[in-house]
């Protein structure tokens, strides 16, 4: 059944076929209840991809807060990634098998009980297991999104849905630590997770009440394959874990990293073979015999280490080097996501009339010119500094998002539509991941080695630095011991330029990574929108 067809009923009248050898007309489309049902569940997919980067800005607090150590406090994020990489694959099958809209009812729902739980919370480990619950059942809320865009819409107006879907993926994720700092500020951090309530409850109204995309499949629950979701489940919580967690830990020197990483090689290619063997599988694999998804999945991987990387990076300089207060952050990471939803309607209208793969490609370099640009990053840089940067990278990662739905999608067959849509996800949050896991070790290592080529390249026989001591020295004479101060005072000093080259660094990585995946782009095949072609069976 069409999602035209499950929302005639409510009030669209049906086209009547036309003359002996026409072709049916397409059912008339309830423009009313499709709309507002999907704009209910934009809404809770803001929700569900914002509370990712929400707390960015604002972890001393909630540190503060419930007095929790800085190795606690990692897992606000840490506990809401883990849990919620196997809802997004497992939300495909369970669409399938309850609907559509019932598995958004029931996702949404529990994510608003959990968020008011994980507010309430007295101490770090009450509001850790609230956190995890809020992770797992508000992944749901994502890719059941992204497959009503290619099922429920006519292929003329699949774009501008996609155009919609795509400014909430990459805008959630930039505003987060904006709103989360402005909130901390002026209320408290509590209300992180109490601003979800509101918009929450409009969202489960709008799709009780008017959402009418497909219906379920109940014959797929003989058969469930729960040792499928078992290694799944093993695979993405030990690789999610290991991606979080390794750089802090020292990678393979840690020996809860090292066992996770081979539960992780274990049961990834256990998970796959079964996938594969078995007649009900969880998650269909066999959208990767599609060329154009393979590549976009690709892209989509890239996509989430560059969106994910950049928001990750900036907050951190701001904080680390130049000190700003979360507010601050939040006002100076503002210009991206401005530049996103200038750039938005543009890139609708460009994925109409040009080559996707183009656009892919320039998307992916224009985020590589902001990036390679901020590879000279000084610890002077502020809001003005960064706003060329970050309009850059905002632009390019709404066109090159915004195109790679298209390539990805466009040339499946619909019965795959809703378990590719978890897998496209899924890529995209490990792909965040695995850049922030990537870009932590490299600000650690790379601070080191920088720390230590400006310690080896300075000797106390140097008349210059002999001045720079006697003049810190001079100016902490109130001290105990004013020459130990002005040596603290140095090694701090050089310290903070070790931390912007690594920074720099960083950016670089990540502005070569996209140059590289600009290049895959050209692999795909050419995609065409038809505009007379019939929307999309919803299941």
């Amino acid at each position: 059944m069409t999602a035209a067809a499950a929302a005639a009923p409510a009030g669209g009248a049906t086209a009547t076929t036309g003359g002996v050898g026409a072709p049916p007309a397409r059912p008339a489309i309830n423009w009313t209840f499709l709309l507002l049902g999907f704009a209910g569940m934009v809404i809770g997919q803001f929700m569900a991809i914002l509370d990712i980067q929400i707390v960015a800005s604002s972890l001393p607090q909630i540190q503060a807060g419930l007095g929790a150590s800085a190795d606690q406090i990692s897992w606000i994020q840490t506990a809401y990634l883990i849990p919620e990489v196997v809802m997004i694959p497992l939300s495909g099958y369970l669409s399938r098998l309850w609907g559509t809209r019932n598995v958004f009812l029931i996702s949404c729902a529990g994510f608003l009980i959990m968020s008011v739980a994980t507010g309430l919370a007295t101490s770090i480990e009450v509001m850790i297991p609230f956190r995890a619950l809020q992770g797992f059942v508000g992944g749901a809320m994502i890719p059941t999104v992204f497959a009503v865009v290619f099922t429920a819409f006519p292929p003329e107006k699949r774009i501008t849905a996609s155009v919609v879907m795509g400014l909430i993926v990459t805008l959630a994720p930039t505003v987060g630590p904006t709103l989360g700092g402005h909130l901390t500020e002026a209320l408290s951090w509590r209300w992180l997770f109490f601003i979800n309530v509101v918009p929450g409850m409009l969202s489960l109204f709008l799709v009780w009440r008017y959402a009418r995309f497909d219906k379920g499949d109940p014959s797929l629950k003989s058969g469930f394959d729960w040792w499928g979701l078992g290694l799944m489940a093993a695979f993405l919580m030990s690789l999610q874990f290991v991606l979080e967690e390794g750089s802090k830990n020292d990678w393979f020197a840690d020996d809860l990293i090292l066992l996770l990483t081979v539960v992780a090689a274990v049961s990834g290619p256990a998970f796959i073979w079964r996938t594969l063997v078995y007649y009900n599988p969880i998650v269909e694999l066999r959208a990767f015999l599609n060329r154009n998804f393979t590549v976009g999945v690709v892209m989509t991987f890239m996509v989430g280490v560059a969106l994910f990387g950049g928001t990750f990076l900036l907050p951190v300089f701001l904080g680390r080097v130049r000190h700003y207060s979360p507010s601050e952050i939040g006002t100076t990471m503002l210009v991206t996501g401005l530049a996103m939803f200038a750039t938005a309607p543009f890139a609708g209208r460009l994925v109409r009339k040009v080559d996707p793969r183009i656009l892919m490609f320039g998307g992916f370099m224009l985020c590589a010119w902001g990036m390679w640009d901020a590879r000279v990053v000084t610890d002077e840089w502020g809001f003005w500094q960064f706003a060329g940067v970050q309009a850059m990278r905002g632009a390019g990662s709404m066109i090159a998002m915004i195109a790679s739905q298209q390539v990805t999608m466009s040339t499946l067959p619909p019965s795959m539509v809703k378990g590719a849509s978890g897998l496209v996800n899924l890529f995209r949050n490990v792909g965040g991941a695995f850049g922030l896991a990537f870009l932590n070790t490299s600000l650690t290592t790379n601070t080191a080695a920088h720390m230590g080529e400006l310690t080896s390249g300075i000797s106390q026989a140097n008349s210059g630095m002999q001045e720079m001591l006697a003049g810190l020295t001079e100016r902490l004479g109130g001290s105990i011991d004013p020459e130990g101060a002005a040596m603290k005072a140095m090694y701090g000093i050089l310290h903070q330029q070790a931390t912007t080259l690594a920074f720099g660094d960083a950016f670089a990585v990540l502005g070569i990574g996209c140059a590289i995946a600009a290049c895959v782009t050209l692999l795909a095949r050419p995609v065409k929108v038809d505009p007379a072609a019939p929307p999309m069976e919803a299941h």
